[in-house]
């Protein structure tokens, strides 16, 4: 067995624990993911070893890079998104490596794989349904600390996103409020945890009504502009059409405009319209449209913080947060709009 000495050497405690020596490097660094039982024989190893590094052990802060794959950059609550990751990436000292991943699960895969192959100390993902099966692996092959922003997983991993559920259940008990009981919701894309967060909070504000769900109120219309205005025609061709729709995301609801507009039902006379996701110009059209505003420049840089703290310190406990949304209340839902607007968090 090896005994306590001074001056051991970085190979001292990699030949104790059993692994490499970029190993031992990554844990006294925290410049990659290590295995719990990996980390463990290492601090072992350390400890046995009275291991002293032979000066401060800080990457060289020129060149470092963060990476970003979301969906959709242009869309423009993301936009937001990526400009509070490159904001706080930049203050830190990183450039910020930016994919596509078009909701795809493939070809996030490809674009994970990318930006680890131009060397990104770390990766943000707002992940795709399935990404579990294709994306996760390739980060734990890597070893590559990583963030999830927006949609939320039951991964060990840190995370940001919004407060879905009671915001959603606001929108919806906002419309009971002032006398609406057939509302029409527009579901995001499946396997989404926005989505079925967003649909929880729609169920749970009928429920504290006492008002039954029509499920066939429910139409997936898939987080699109074609898929929002397929499922509000869908809606207006019921026998029994809804008077009111909540659109789980800002793509949707400009389908479901689309659709009005086609089928010349006014907001909100004929159709009161709410939505998750505010836009710049919603209170520039007419009527105004009653959104909730999810902070995503916020996001953005708090997972960013959440990257650098594990890069810091690798042991840490994961950190899930979320975020409260403001809902700003308009003319869409047809009630006059409130001076201020409203707050909401769990």
């Amino acid at each position: 067995m090896v005994g306590p000495r001074r001056g051991a050497r970085l190979i001292d405690v990699a030949t104790l624990a059993e692994v490499s020596i970029s190993t031992v490097s990554h844990v006294l660094n925290g410049t990659r993911y290590v295995a719990p039982e990996t980390r463990e024989r290492v601090r072992h190893a350390l400890e046995a070893l009275d291991y002293a590094p032979p000066g401060p052990m800080v990457a060289k802060p020129s060149g470092r890079a963060l990476g970003l794959a979301v969906t959709g950059a242009s869309n423009p609550y993301f936009g937001d998104l990526i400009a509070g990751v490159e904001s706080e990436a930049s203050r830190a000292g990183f450039a910020l490596l930016l994919c596509d991943t078009h909701d795809d699960t493939q070809l996030e895969a490809k674009a994970v794989a990318t930006l680890l192959a131009h060397n990104v100390e770390a990766v943000i993902i707002a992940p795709t349904p399935g990404w579990q099966d294709t994306t996760l692996p390739v980060l734990r092959k890597h070893e590559t600390p990583f963030v999830l922003v927006d949609r939320m997983s039951d991964v060990r991993a840190d995370q940001v996103g919004t407060e879905n559920e009671s915001v959603a259940a606001a929108l919806v008990d906002h419309l009971i409020e002032i006398g609406h009981r057939r509302i029409g919701m527009l579901g995001g894309l499946a396997g989404l945890s926005t989505t079925d967060e967003r649909r929880r909070g729609y169920r749970r504000a009928h429920e504290s009504a006492g008002i039954a769900v029509d499920d066939g109120l429910i139409v997936d219309a898939h987080s699109t502009v074609s898929g929002g205005r397929a499922a509000v025609m869908a809606l207006l061709n019921r026998p029994d059409p809804p008077t009111a729709i909540f659109g789980a995301n800002n793509a949707m609801t400009i389908g479901a405009l689309l659709a009005l507009k086609e089928t010349r039902r006014r907001i909100p006379d004929d159709m009161a319209l709410v939505t998750f996701d505010d836009f710049e110009w919603a209170s520039a059209i007419s009527p105004a449209l009653t959104a909730a505003a999810q902070p995503f420049h916020a996001m953005g840089a708090r997972a960013v913080q959440l990257l650098l703290r594990r890069l810091a310190d690798p042991f840490a406990p994961r950190r899930i947060e979320r975020l409260p949304a403001e809902i700003e209340h308009r003319e869409s839902c047809g009630c006059l709009p409130v001076p201020n607007s409203t707050t909401v968090s769990r």
